[in-house]
């Protein structure tokens, strides 16, 4: 069978080399006669990987070596706990920004920890921008500062690092992170779901500036404790060994094609090949503000709501799936991460353009 064009928002597409690789090495990983999901995680060889892909990710994000690199479990929506159980302690109190669902997620969560304050939102607009850095009410009390750098659903970016002064920034970069450049010191802490692009579900990375460490609430649970984490180098309990291995050979392939200023070209064009097709469009339309559409989840509806069920289908019978918007927010989503081929996003904005003239 044929592979689709798989417009997921997460977990994506994974590279075809990657997936061979891991294909090759499934029952007999570099002639150890064993899986990378049987060995032991104490064992030399999966420290090694561990090694390896914290090397890389401090290689490809050019980390500061007073900056941790973390891989745990639970996924964004974990680090909505996590962080403010880490880092909320300093002061009791935590600044958010809200631009879409996710951010209004974490904001929520974190409320369980301490007093939080909204920072900023755009919801009163239907999250259709980011708010402007000068709309921000930031406290000189706040632990950190809270913002989502890309949100999945609402189709909406931070295409600029706020500054914060000397409150830590904290980003929720899980659909944006490795897919172009990033200045990490400009951050307190970063943290990501590893499903968009950088490898399967079930492994989160958190990037944190080491002396924000050491302020957890005294109820954190100890495999949720950063500074217990760096400590045991990620291996306080059990690691997600394949999903670590795996984001391991992703990340490799991301330096081998020229690294996150490579990938940042390569989303740029191919997200202006979208938006340029929308923007001159009679039926399809993106409401989101030009300068805050991303570059990784292309949102857009089509003007004729009563269309959308035959453009599905339509889609699907020529090998473009995961198209459906969130269901949230509805319309339709074309998710075009790393792995994401140029031609594979020429192919659906020529769908488009023939769905349109056919349905004029």
């Amino acid at each position: 069978m044929a592979r689709v064009f798989n417009f997921s928002a997460g977990p994506a597409a994974l590279p075809l080399e990657v997936l061979e690789e891991v294909q090759a090495g499934l029952t007999d990983w570099q002639g150890s006669g064993m899986s990378v999901m049987e060995m032991s995680h104490r064992g030399p060889e999966f420290t090694e990987i561990l090694a390896q892909t914290q090397s890389l990710i401090r290689n490809l994000l050019k980390v500061p070596d007073n900056y941790v690199v973390l891989l745990l479990q639970g996924g964004a929506i974990a680090e909505n706990a996590i962080v403010p159980m880490n880092l909320i302690g300093k002061t009791g109190q935590a600044d958010y920004v809200v631009s879409g669902v996710w951010s209004e997620k974490s904001m929520k969560e974190a409320s369980k920890y301490g007093q939080i304050h909204l920072a900023a939102s755009s919801k009163d607009s239907g999250f259709l921008s980011m708010p402007q850095q000068s709309s921000w009410k930031l406290s000189a009390q706040a632990a950190y500062v809270h913002m989502c750098s890309n949100d999945t659903i609402g189709g909406v970016a931070c295409h600029w690092t706020p500054d914060t002064g000397s409150v830590p920034l904290v980003a929720d970069m899980s659909s944006n992170i490795m897919s172009g450049s990033l200045d990490v010191a400009r951050y307190g802490l970063i943290y990501a779901g590893a499903q968009k692009n950088m490898g399967p579900s079930g492994v989160t990375l958190v990037i944190a500036r080491r002396d924000l460490l050491g302020y957890a609430l005294p109820a954190t649970p100890s495999a949720f404790n950063y500074q217990l984490q760096d400590e045991q180098s990620s291996m306080y309990n059990t690691p997600p060994t394949y999903a670590i291995y795996i984001m391991g050979l992703v990340l490799q392939h991301i330096k081998e094609q020229g690294g996150l200023s490579a990938m940042q070209l390569h989303n740029q064009r191919k997200a202006d090949l979208l938006y340029e097709f929308l923007d001159h469009s009679r039926m399809f339309t993106n409401r989101v503000a030009r300068d805050d559409r991303s570059r990784m989840n292309v949102t857009f509806f089509l003007k004729d709501e009563s269309l959308n069920a035959a453009f599905l289908q339509g889609a699907e019978k020529e090998g473009m799936v995961q198209l459906r918007g969130h269901r949230s927010a509805g319309g339709m989503r074309a998710s075009i991460y790393n792995a994401m081929s140029f031609e594979s996003v020429q192919r659906l904005r020529d769908y488009m353009h023939r769905f349109e003239k056919d349905n004029a």
